[in-house]
């Protein structure tokens, strides 16, 4: 079995203190404990396989009819099952990004091309156009990015957008953490879903509301064909009762988002300038999460200093010595750049 590496293992690395996974500051909210415990009462009864209360709820907080509307065990499972439905021939995926889009594409046998953002920066650029004149299938961007952090220029993306319906080309848009940029409606493509059948917009409730545990995702796509041929090939009952039950909770806690992302903008930028002093690499990542260089054993030092991080040499693209960091609360932040300032390269 291929080796699964990503952040927040804490099963390998019990008693640390977590920056290698990217969820909201703030922590769970109570009331998305609660109703996730409440809802243990029903376990004796299947799911709702239409995942019905959920689908009402995401339709009044994204503004968008409930058909466009499909919920998953996680985005993960959104990208497997959107891969499986397609199952195309030929895909585009920048580089580096998520694994998971790979390796979904690779699960069909689809050829998968590589836009190598390393060597523009880590930009996506109208580069990434030119290689859509091979015709792929299927693209894959993540905005912001990950690990990166990057946006990408919403002159720029709208032109990939426009590309791709021109040539029937299935555009999948990772969305995920724009729940923590200042400007949002700038950056996200979801104006452009009821005129552009070949537009996806992958979301999740793992990193909005801190609860990666429960695995629940979801995707707006305004073609009902594509939609119909996921519900397909989806195992019935992918969301559990517990997480439909919490998603609906969550979705109220509009004042929390709000909140998580001013934390995330006045600690970013703090994080930012103070680990760039210490003699570290720091790349201009937009999410809650910062990107950067530094000692190839940092991952290593930091977890003797009971701080565990994320080592981003697994990445296409990427070799050792780029790192991902979470945006936490400030105590917590303290902690890791006392960590990273302990290293003897590091000021």
């Amino acid at each position: 079995m291929k080796e699964q590496v990503h952040g927040g293992d804490i099963y390998r690395h019990p008693g640390m203190l977590d920056f290698s996974s990217n969820m909201n500051p703030l922590g769970t909210p109570s009331s998305v404990t609660e109703a996730a415990v409440k809802s243990l009462e029903q376990i004796s009864h299947y799911p709702d396989i239409q995942c019905a209360a959920l689908t009402e709820a995401l339709a009044d907080y994204e503004q968008v009819p409930r058909e466009q509307i499909i919920c998953g065990n996680g985005a993960a499972d959104l990208i497997f099952s959107l891969v499986q439905a397609v199952r195309p021939k030929k895909a585009l995926v920048q580089a580096p990004t998520f694994a998971e889009y790979a390796q979904a594409l690779e699960s069909v046998g689809a050829a998968v091309s590589y836009y190598d953002s390393a060597c523009r920066d880590f930009r996506i650029d109208r580069g990434y156009l030119e290689m859509l004149e091979e015709s792929p299938d299927m693209a894959f961007l993540c905005n912001p990015n990950n690990p990166t952090g990057f946006l990408i220029e919403p002159k720029v993306l709208g032109e990939i957008a426009e590309a791709c319906e021109d040539r029937g080309i299935l555009l999948v848009v990772d969305e995920c953490f724009q729940d923590f940029i200042p400007d949002e409606e700038k950056h996200t493509l979801k104006p452009r879903l009821a005129r552009n059948p070949c537009l996806f917009l992958l979301k999740a409730f793992t990193k909005r509301y801190a609860m990666a545990g429960l695995r629940l995702g979801y995707g707006l796509c305004s073609n009902k064909g594509l939609l119909e041929k996921m519900g397909r090939v989806t195992q019935p009952w992918n969301v559990s009762i517990p997480a439909q039950a919490a998603g609906v909770a969550a979705l109220k806690e509009r004042a929390y988002v709000r909140e998580g992302r001013r934390v995330v903008a006045e600690e970013l930028s703090l994080m930012k300038q103070e680990m760039a002093a210490a003699g570290l690499q720091v790349y201009d990542s937009q999410a809650n999460y910062i990107f950067f260089r530094g000692p190839v054993d940092l991952r290593e030092h930091c977890l003797k200093q009971g701080v565990l991080i994320r080592s981003c040499s697994n990445y296409p693209g990427l070799d050792s010595g780029y790192f991902r960091v979470a945006v936490r609360r400030h105590e917590e932040n303290q902690v890791l750049l006392r960590a990273l300032r302990l290293h003897p390269n590091l000021k």
